[in-house]
C-alpha cells in the first residue's frame, strides 16, 4: 500500500503514535480527529494538495491510524501512508464535495460509529484551518454520545522536538534557501521587474540543491520594496526594482515538507544611514538572544535578550521574534505552538528548530535578516550558511 520512497522508517511512526497516545491517556481521550494536513503528514505520512476537501486522520488507543479523505483521494492515500491494512484507508464519495445538501462529516459519523469510538471522548482540533465550524456541528449532530473536546495543538506540541531524519531533511531546505538568496543577489537589478525576479526564486527553491529536490513552500514569496516593505506580508506584482529602495525577501527552502524560512533585506544603491543603524542594532541583539537559545532557558529568556538589546539602540519590536518550525503545509510554515515573546516559559530543548525572525518595519522600508536555528545539547546552530547582515549591490 505505501509508496516505494517512504520519508521515514515504521518505527519513527509507531513512536510518534506513542507520544500521542501518551498525551491522549493524560487528557482522557479515546479519539483524536487529525484534520491539520502538517499533523496527518507527521503521524502516517500522507501527502496531498488535497487539504481544500475535508479529509483527516482518525487515531485511537489501538490499531493503525485511519485515513479518511475524498474518494479520488484514496489512491494517494495507498501510495503515501505508511499503514499496511486494506481497511486503514477509507473514502468517501464524491457527491459530498462541496455539497450545501450534504456534508462529508456524516460519513465521518458513520467510520467512528462502526468502529465503536461514538460512546468515547473524542479530541477534534477547534483552532485549526481545516477544520470548519459547519464539521463540527455536523459531527456534534451525528455524535450524540461521544463528548467532543478541544485538542488543538495536541499532535503540534508531540513535533517539537525533531529526530535525526528530520533534522537532516531541514539541513536539505536549508541548503535550498541559501541557493534562493544567492539567486536574488545574483538576478536582482534596478528595473527588473518583480514577477520575474520571483519567478527565478521559484525556480531555484523547486530545483533545489546538492542533489536534493525542492518541495514546494507553505507560503509563497514575500518581497515587498520601498512603502511596500513597511508592511509584512506582501507579496509582488510587475513593478520593476529600484535603486534607493530597501526591497525584503522572506522565502523558505523546502524538502518532503520540511522547510527553513530565511529573511534577507536587498539595498540596491547607496544605503541610509538609518538602515546601517538597524542592521548594527538586529546583528547586536540577534548575537545577544542566540545566547539564551540553548537547552534549560525558556522562550521568553531569547526574547528578552533581544529586545532589551535592541532597545539600547533606540528601536522597539512589539511582536514575537521567532516560532517553530518543521513540517508544514500551506497556509503557514510555522508548527503553532511555542513562541519567542515575553510570557512564554516554554522550556528549550536539544532537537527544537525556529525560525528566529528579527524583522524590523522603518518609516520607509523593511529590515528582514533572519536565521533558522536548531537547539543543540550545548547552545544553538544557525542552519543556513547564507551571508548575514545587509545584502548590497
Amino acid at each position: 500500500m505505501t509508496t516505494s520512497n517512504p520519508n521515514f522508517t515504521d518505527a519513527e511512526y509507531a513512536a510518534r503514535i506513542s507520544q500521542v497516545r501518551a498525551e491522549m491517556e493524560l487528557r482522557g481521550l479515546d479519539l483524536v480527529i487529525i484534520t491539520d494536513p502538517s499533523n496527518m503528514n507527521w503521524i502516517s505520512g500522507y501527502d496531498g494538495w488535497s487539504f481544500y476537501v475535508h479529509q483527516c486522520v482518525l487515531l485511537g488507543m489501538e490499531g493503525e491510524p485511519v485515513w479518511w479523505g475524498r474518494g479520488i483521494d484514496a489512491n494517494g492515500a495507498h501510495r503515501t501512508v505508511f499503514m499496511k491494512y486494506e481497511e486503514s484507508v477509507v473514502s468517501y464519495d464524491d457527491s459530498y464535495v462541496q455539497n450545501p445538501n450534504k456534508h462529508p462529516m456524516e460519513t465521518l459519523a458513520s467510520v467512528i460509529i462502526e468502529r465503536g469510538w461514538h460512546q468515547g471522548r473524542i479530541g477534534v482540533e477547534l483552532e485549526n484551518y481545516y477544520y470548519s465550524a459547519k464539521a463540527h456541528d455536523v459531527l456534534t449532530n451525528h455524535l450524540h454520545e461521544a463528548s467532543l473536546v478541544d485538542a488543538t495543538g495536541l499532535v503540534n506540541w508531540q513535533r517539537a522536538i525533531k529526530s535525526p531524519p528530520e533534522i537532516e531533511y531541514m539541513r536539505r531546505a536549508a541548503k535550498i534557501v541559501t541557493k534562493m538568496h544567492e539567486i536574488i543577489y545574483e538576478r536582482a537589478e534596478p528595473g527588473m521587474p518583480k514577477n520575474e525576479l520571483v519567478a527565478e526564486i521559484f525556480h531555484a527553491g523547486i530545483m533545489g540543491a546538492d542533489g536534493q529536490w525542492g518541495d514546494y513552500p507553505a507560503i509563497v514569496p514575500m518581497t515587498p520594496s520601498g512603502l511596500d516593505a513597511t508592511a509584512a506580508h506582501l507579496t509582488w506584482d510587475d513593478s520593476p526594482l529600484r535603486a534607493g529602495e530597501s526591497n525584503f525577501f522572506e522565502i523558505a527552502g523546502a524538502h518532503r515538507r520540511y522547510h527553513c524560512p530565511q529573511s534577507r533585506t536587498l539595498f540596491l544603491g547607496k544605503v541610509p544611514d538609518i538602515y546601517r543603524h538597524a542592521e548594527e542594532a538586529v546583528r547586536v541583539a540577534t548575537d545577544k538572544a542566540l545566547e539564551y537559545a540553548r537547552p534549560g532557558y525558556r522562550c521568553e529568556d531569547v526574547a528578552n535578550a533581544f529586545n532589551s538589546t535592541l532597545a539600547t539602540y533606540g528601536f522597539e519590536k512589539d511582536n514575537r521574534c521567532g516560532y517553530p518550525i518543521g513540517l508544514s503545509y500551506p497556509p503557514d510554515w510555522g508548527e503553532r505552538t511555542m513562541s519567542f515573546r515575553r510570557g512564554d516559559y516554554t522550556e528549550l530543548k536539544p532537537g527544537m528548530t525556529f525560525h528566529f525572525m528579527p524583522a524590523l518595519w522603518l518609516d520607509d522600508g523593511g529590515l528582514e535578516i533572519t536565521e533558522p536555528i536548531l537547539i543543540t545539547e550545548s547552545g544553538c546552530e544557525k542552519l543556513c550558511e547564507t551571508q548575514t547582515g545587509l545584502f548590497v549591490k
